[in-house]
C-alpha cells in the first residue's frame, strides 16, 4: 500500500529546498550504509529495542552494520529526517539487502519464520 507523502505541487516554492535538504548528510549517510552491508540496523541510545535487535541478530550468527544517532535527549532531527526518508515511525530500523523489514518484532518474526536467512540468500 502506498503512502501517502504530500505532492510538491502544495509545497511553497519558497521552501521546497528548505525541505529537501534537511538533515540530506544523515539521509545519506543511511542510504550508503545499506548499500554497502547486507544488514543494517539504525538505532538511538537509551531505546532498549535497539540493542534487544543487535542481540538478536547476534544470537543468530547475523552480521550487520549499526548506525546510532542520539537518544532520548537529542538528535531527534536527524532521526525525524531517517523517519521521514523511510516512512517507519520507530527505531530500530532494520534493512535487509537494501528493503526495510521493520523493527525488532519484526525481525524477530523474519527470523522464527525462517524468512530472515532466505532475505539474505
Amino acid at each position: 500500500m502506498p503512502r501517502d507523502i504530500l505532492s510538491d505541487e502544495k509545497i511553497h516554492p519558497a521552501i521546497r529546498d528548505a525541505i529537501g535538504t534537511t538533515h540530506r548528510d544523515i539521509v545519506a549517510e543511511v542510504k550508503a550504509a545499506i548499500e554497502q552491508h547486507d544488514v543494517v540496523v539504525v538505532g538511538m541510545k537509551q531505546n532498549p529495542f535497539p540493542k534487544k535487535v543487535r542481540a538478536l541478530l547476534k544470537e543468530h550468527g547475523i552480521a550487520f552494520h549499526y548506525l546510532e544517532y542520539g537518544s532520548y535527549m537529542g538528535q531527534w532531527r536527524p532521526r525525524l529526517a531517517i523517519k521521514m526518508y523511510t516512512g517507519w515511525p520507530t527505531f530500530p530500523q532494520v534493512f535487509v539487502k537494501g528493503t526495510l523489514v521493520g523493527g525488532f518484532e519484526d525481525v524477530k518474526k523474519l527470523i522464527e519464520a525462517g524468512e530472515f536467512k532466505v532475505l539474505l540468500d
